[in-house]
């Protein structure tokens, strides 16, 4: 059964870059939808039981309805925890390492992530991820994530217009950027990082 986990935060300790209102609705009624209708989707089929990564890889391509809410509970299950209360700042020189070595600089990771988050057409969300050992950064739509694709994400940014339109209307870059600058809790990234790398 899914179920919807707790913010590991006050709904007001990312202001003023994600504000209390966008985490109540957010976290509240969207994240929760995606827990529900994930529990009843998943009902009754071969999935039952699985965990939420199998259910997610598994139902890919297969049972739509099933993979767009179980991939956004995991999803959002790592949103949450890839921000952090006066987050950004600086890298752990393990993550540091590897972006310099797999993708140039951090600055061109920055660039690259917020491009990767303002390009992605609609609904859905920017990525950091290892793929065969390496980082990279990619976008997918809607409730897909690098896991379909064979990757391990280590970090995400909803770009879906409910995680950003209250605080910043149109300004998506505005708000990628104060992703980055302020809210990314890069211990939980490492976290991430050294499981997907064991």
């Amino acid at each position: 059964m899914f179920s919807l986990p707790e913010l590991p935060y006050a709904y007001d300790a990312l202001q003023p870059y994600m504000s209390k209102e966008t985490l109540e609705y957010h976290h509240d009624k969207h994240h929760l939808a995606y827990v529900n209708n994930g529990n009843n989707l998943v009902k009754g089929t071969e999935f039952e039981g699985k965990s939420l990564e199998e259910i997610v890889i598994g139902s890919h391509g297969k049972n739509a309805p099933l993979f767009n809410n179980a991939g956004q509970h995991y999803n959002h299950i790592h949103f949450w925890h890839w921000m952090k209360p006066n987050g950004g700042g600086a890298i752990p020189g393990k993550i540091e390492k590897a972006i310099v070595s797999d993708i140039g600089s951090v600055d061109k990771f920055k660039e690259d992530f917020i491009a990767a988050g303002t390009t992605q057409f609609g609904s859905g969300w920017a990525w950091l991820a290892v793929k065969d050992g390496k980082l990279i950064v990619a976008k997918t739509p809607n409730g897909e994530s690098p896991l379909v694709s064979g990757a391990k994400p280590i970090l995400g940014v909803d770009v879906w217009e409910h995680s950003y339109y209250i605080d910043y209307r149109n300004r998506r870059p505005d708000y990628l950027k104060a992703f980055v600058d302020h809210l990314i809790n890069w211990d939980y990234v490492l976290e991430m990082y050294e499981a997907a790398t064991k």
